[in-house]
């Protein structure tokens, strides 16, 4: 394993650490404006509609993908710029 794949690994931990928390508060943003109850349903809620259960899980699910490829994204290219290599 090269130096800078070892060297990046606590960044990239941290990096998907940041991210789940931005996804998070933008998951939960997005779904107000969908107009629905502030928390998403669970699986399990007997109270939701399985469209209701569905949607939220796939909006959630495209949330985080999208903010997690973009922060690790951004982290690489800044290990590039700080270091001239690219960790991946």
């Amino acid at each position: 394993m090269k130096a800078s794949k070892v060297a990046y690994k606590p960044v990239g931990l941290a990096l998907g650490a940041l991210s789940g928390v931005l996804a998070g508060g933008l998951f939960k943003q997005v779904w107000k404006k969908l107009g629905h109850d502030e928390d998403a349903p669970d699986a399990t809620d007997e109270e939701r509609t399985w469209r209701e259960v569905l949607l939220a899980a796939t909006v959630q699910g495209a949330i985080f993908a999208g903010v997690k490829a973009a922060v690790d994204r951004a982290g690489a290219a800044g290990t590039r710029r700080l270091t001239g290599t690219w960790p991946g």
